[in-house]
């Protein structure tokens, strides 16, 4: 490569580097390599096609924005791999087993079954959790995937089972996760060229819990290598027990062949918990403190909280200190005084509030938006959605693509991209995305 070009690049990372974090400058900038760079065109060397998703889905407007301030060019961009582990994935030996001590992968020794409080909304998820983990691999329940909305107890029933086969002896090698922790792993394999030692480890499993699946469509290529993972395991009679937010068919941006499998085996969801089993879980864990709480007053928490368990254990929690700081007694009026503060935490802004957001300001319907209307007006709204997406939500690019009707994360890209640059110079735009932020945050406040 000319000596132009390599300046060129060089100047780009310094740009770069004050721009992103430091730890995400030496994970996914560092590595990269540029083969070539010119007005139309840069061509990017990664070490594998998963990596390069990931910088395309996370950092390309960033890298965007660094060649064009140090060249005033607006390149198409492209990548090339210098490892052959795509390619190579399928043929690893098998992995021979390995001892793995517990605390290689710890589980929370309060997550166990006898600390588990069974009601109508999880009595199913519960017994079949049960049934696994006395035969793990054995049952026709494999996989074995949990499914509710956050803070019902998918991560208890699966740290449970765990807790279970290691205490039982039902399974050796125990390997507990997050999607992200597999990710993670699956990265630094990459990195330090040493993809067998990734593969013995997950692939040597007598029992894989992985939790929080839906955050394996952050790129292909983690669904790739979980596939595999899973193909593996399954075809050797190991336990595979998944927890995800929704039903496996609701998982936005996974492969079909992903979501098959995941359905093949027994899928049990977690529901809210009723009044009974709600005033249950509060007496429960005030005994694990040695509390005495009144049926009334844990009635009156457990009224206040309908729908998560994990906040009902926090307001508990909140109102035991406030008693001990001011020493004074467990009340239904102090939990009256305590509990209005701590229901204006605002909720996590989500993809869906912001395309609500867009339909009303707009006045256009949902099916207008995320179809394929090419008019003017529906166009930038789109546009706008994917910005506002993009910069207020946690969401990937592939999933905003995903609510947006199943667009490519290319297509995300390129319409943040617009917005952008009309931001610039459109006041009237500027004002429409400040009153749809606004929007959108009371929305969130609401459903609070």
């Amino acid at each position: 490569m000319p000596h132009e070009q390599a300046s060129v690049w060089q100047s780009c990372l310094v740009v770069l580097k004050k721009e992103l974090h430091s730890q995400s400058y030496q994970t996914w900038i560092e590595p990269l390599e540029v083969q070539h760079i010119d007005p139309n065109q840069v061509v990017l060397v990664a070490p594998d096609a998963f990596f390069s998703d990931w910088v395309e889905e996370h950092y390309r407007l960033s890298i965007e924005r660094a060649v064009y301030e140090v060249t005033s060019w607006r390149p198409s961009f492209s990548y090339s791999f210098t490892s052959q582990s795509e390619s190579t994935e399928n043929n690893f030996p098998d992995p021979k087993p390995v001892t793995r001590p517990v605390s290689s992968f710890p589980l929370n020794p309060r997550y166990r079954f006898d600390n588990f409080i069974v009601g109508d909304s999880n009595e199913f998820a519960f017994s079949a959790a049960k049934a696994v983990a006395e035969a793990p691999g054995k049952t026709s329940f494999n996989p074995f995937v949990i499914y509710s909305e956050v803070g019902l107890g998918k991560t208890h029933l699966l740290q449970a089972i765990g807790d279970y086969c290691l205490k039982m002896g039902t399974a050796q090698n125990v390997v507990y996760i997050t999607a992200e922790k597999f990710i993670s792993d699956y990265i630094t394999s990459i990195r330090k060229r040493d993809m067998a030692k990734f593969v013995s480890t997950y692939r040597s499993a007598d029992l894989l819990l992985v939790d929080d699946i839906q955050f394996f469509f952050v790129t292909e290529g983690s669904q790739r290598e979980f596939f595999h993972t899973f193909n593996a395991l399954f075809q050797n009679e190991k336990q595979i027990v998944l927890s995800a937010d929704c039903a496996p068919p609701s998982l936005k941006g996974f492969e079909p062949r992903l979501i098959s499998r995941f359905q093949c085996g027994l899928v049990a969801s977690i529901d809210s918990p009723d009044l009974e089993t709600r005033i249950a879980i509060l007496c429960h864990k005030a005994e694990q403190q040695s509390l005495e709480l009144d049926q009334d007053v844990a009635q009156h928490i457990a009224e206040v909280y309908s729908t998560n368990v994990r906040e009902l254990e926090g307001a508990l929690t909140r109102v035991v200190a406030l008693s001990k700081l001011t020493h004074q007694p467990i009340t239904k009026e102090l939990v009256s005084k305590t509990l209005p503060h701590l229901r204006a935490e605002p909720r996590r802004i989500v993809v869906n509030d912001v395309l609500e957001a867009v339909c009303q300001f707009y006045g256009l319907s949902r099916s207008d938006l995320i179809g394929s209307s090419r008019k003017k007006e529906v166009a930038s709204a789109r546009h706008i959605s994917m910005y506002l997406s993009k910069t207020l939500t946690s969401a990937s690019l592939k999933l905003i693509g995903a609510e947006l009707g199943g667009r490519d994360h290319s297509t995300v890209i390129h319409g943040c991209k617009k917005v952008e640059m009309n931001l610039k110079a459109d006041l009237l735009l500027k004002r429409q995305i400040d009153q749809l932020r606004n929007k959108i945050n009371v929305f969130s406040t609401k459903a609070a």
